[in-house]
């Protein structure tokens, strides 16, 4: 005869304490990394030393002393000036999911009690493309610091000029040129950190203006993509010649330095050009 099967319920595993987003994954080594270890070894991959993307928010978190930040414009938004097919939607999405209005955070802040003004770029609101209000931003900051005698630090994370806004867009890149050299005959110091990526109409203007330029170990850093250089000058490029490594053998950055380091390197960079 058959064997008659138990009622008795199966026990289940129980997973109460497994929740989404517990764990990430690194692109490098492709371990799975517990989320709290990660944001604890500030968003470095404890395997292999991969970096992973900061968002503006966090990187503010990172390098401002606590509570010192002080948003400046935060009602700014883009328009579609030139009625750009779904850039409304792109917009409208982004904001929703960065529950911010554009690509950068500008505002005041201190950096272990140095009064500074902080620009930061995020890669995570359309790639971090520099549009109408992200030069705006970096502009109005500017000069905010100009008529307060700060230094200013922008932090780039960018795919380069927004191309939904056109023309708009490359006009950022004089305006946000014109302000830093305003600030430089001011005599106050402009420190630029590129991280990865760093490309595009942002590297053809502010990011590479700092008077002292610092990168992120292996970030990437150029214009554009190698395939459109090979093709321009028929020539086989280096390995790597976009690597923040390359650019510092190179003369375009000063100093590369380790994420965990960088509030403290900043800070002595402050205190040098104060002495």
């Amino acid at each position: 005869m058959p064997e008659k099967k138990s009622k008795l319920p199966v026990p289940q595993a129980d997973t109460s304490d497994v929740h989404e987003g517990l764990w990430e994954k690194c692109k490098k080594c492709e371990q799975i990394i517990f989320k709290k270890e990660l944001d604890e070894n500030y968003k470095i991959c404890p395997k292999c030393g991969n970096y992973f993307r900061l968002t503006c928010k966090e990187r503010v978190d990172m390098l401002a002393d606590a509570k010192s930040f002080k948003e400046y414009d935060n009602d700014l938004h883009s328009v579609n000036i030139l009625d750009f097919p779904g850039y409304d939607d792109q917009l409208k999405k982004y904001k929703k999911s960065t529950g911010q209005n554009d690509a950068i955070l500008t505002g005041e802040a201190a950096i272990n009690k140095f009064k500074i003004v902080l620009c930061v770029l995020g890669f995570e609101f359309m790639g971090g493309s520099m549009g109408s209000v992200v030069g705006e931003k970096i502009t109005r900051a500017i000069e905010k610091a100009i008529t307060k005698k700060l230094p200013v630090i922008i932090v780039s994370a960018s795919g380069g000029a927004r191309m939904q806004e056109g023309i708009f867009s490359l006009m950022q890149m004089v305006k946000t040129s014109a302000a830093l050299s305003i600030l430089h005959n001011k005599k106050l110091p402009f420190i630029s950190v590129v991280t990865d990526p760093t490309t595009g109409g942002v590297t053809a203007s502010f990011a590479m203006l700092g008077d002292i330029n610092i990168a992120e170990p292996e970030a990437l850093i150029g214009f554009t993509g190698p395939r459109v250089i090979e093709q321009t000058l028929r020539q086989k490029l280096p390995s790597g010649f976009q690597l923040s490594e390359f650019q510092l053998d190179h003369g375009t950055i000063d100093i590369i330095v380790d994420r965990k380091e960088l509030k403290n390197t900043i800070t002595k960079i402050l205190n040098f050009f104060q002495s």
